[in-house]
């Protein structure tokens, strides 16, 4: 099939990309490289000997993307694109709202004119807010967050979910994943986003690589056994792979389906700073400073679902996912 991959060039993108070719899909990128690279695209020819159709544009530039879908006829998308730190859009609210919810509303209107009724939405755990117990299950309310990050995934899953209702023959899958690190065993592929990373594992990379003096904790007081934040982390060959399978169903069913791709561990970050000291033989400076805001103590998957549903689960350590980033941080590219 035909797999129009917004945001492929970006972390999880790129990943994602590679599993496509390797399943025998072709998959088309679409990536303003807004916090992306374009030899991303060579890359993943070296991996997968297919180099992937690479347009820079914006998501949310409709003229554009119609031009994408006259020039493939577009079987499926994954949508990927949006921006994605939940400190950043605390501090930025309006940017997160009019770009994530500007490009999905583009797409889906684009989509409906060429007839592409099959769509994998990148969603997130944050939308089930500060007031649910963990494990998060789908069955509990998605209907909050704690930062505008979060809420643009709970108006796009509302978006999806209203837009399934008189358009019984399309489908929307809504994956939400958890906290996703790693890189590709190639260490061709990893996390590494323009300017000073705001996620964890990239920031940990750069600091174990010499690039940055050292690494900030935000929060040592939290109701947790260590006192620093929990999360699911997830290895990005797992997530990718969970994304082909969400393909996979989305082709034989209809309807806006929530799934939870996660490992269901809680690990902190302490641990994790820890554990990657550990496998690379490496000291990482590291200070515990304020805690972030938006950020929650902690959380992790029920992933029973994606099992159920999809015959996903995790298959990688915190060990795998934290030797693969140090491999991919290492090589400088």
């Amino acid at each position: 099939m035909n797999i129009l991959v917004t945001g492929g060039a970006g972390y999880i993108g790129s990943h994602t990309v590679v599993e496509l070719i390797k399943a025998g899909h072709h998959p088309i990128i679409v990536d303003d490289l807004s916090n992306a690279r374009r030899d991303v695209r060579d890359r993943i020819g070296d991996i997968t000997g297919w180099i992937p159709a690479l347009y820079e544009i914006d998501c949310a530039d409709k003229r554009e993307l119609q031009q994408v879908f006259h020039d493939h006829k577009i079987d499926a998308v994954i949508h990927f694109a949006g921006f994605k730190a939940v400190g950043e859009s605390v501090r930025e609210p309006l940017k997160y709202y009019r770009n994530n919810l500007d490009s999905t509303l583009t797409l889906l209107e684009v989509m409906e004119q060429h007839g592409c009724k099959k769509l994998v939405f990148s969603s997130s755990a944050t939308v089930y807010g500060p007031n649910n117990p963990h494990p998060y299950q789908e069955d509990m309310p998605a209907i909050q967050s704690s930062s505008p990050y979060g809420w643009t995934k709970v108006m796009i899953e509302r978006i999806l979910t209203d837009y399934c209702a008189p358009h019984p023959d399309f489908c929307a899958i809504l994956l939400r994943y958890f906290s996703p690190i790693g890189a590709h065993e190639s260490g061709l592929l990893g996390d590494d986003p323009n300017g000073i990373p705001n996620n964890l594992m990239p920031y940990i990379g750069r600091v174990a690589a010499g690039k940055l003096e050292k690494l900030t904790i935000f929060g040592g007081d939290y109701d947790t056994p260590d006192g620093t934040c929990q999360r699911d982390y997830l290895h990005v060959v797992d997530l990718a792979v969970g994304h082909l399978k969400a393909l996979e169903y989305a082709a034989e069913h209809t309807g806006a389906e929530p799934i939870n791709l996660g490992t269901g561990n809680g690990v902190s970050v302490l641990e994790l700073v820890n554990a990657f000291q550990k496998v690379n033989n490496i000291e990482l400076p590291y200070v515990i400073g304020p805690r972030r805001d938006g950020d929650l103590p902690a959380f992790w998957a029920d992933a029973a679902k994606a099992k159920a549903l999809l015959g996903w689960e995790a298959t990688h350590t915190v060990e795998d996912m934290c030797r693969s980033s140090w491999l991919f941080a290492s090589k400088g590219l």
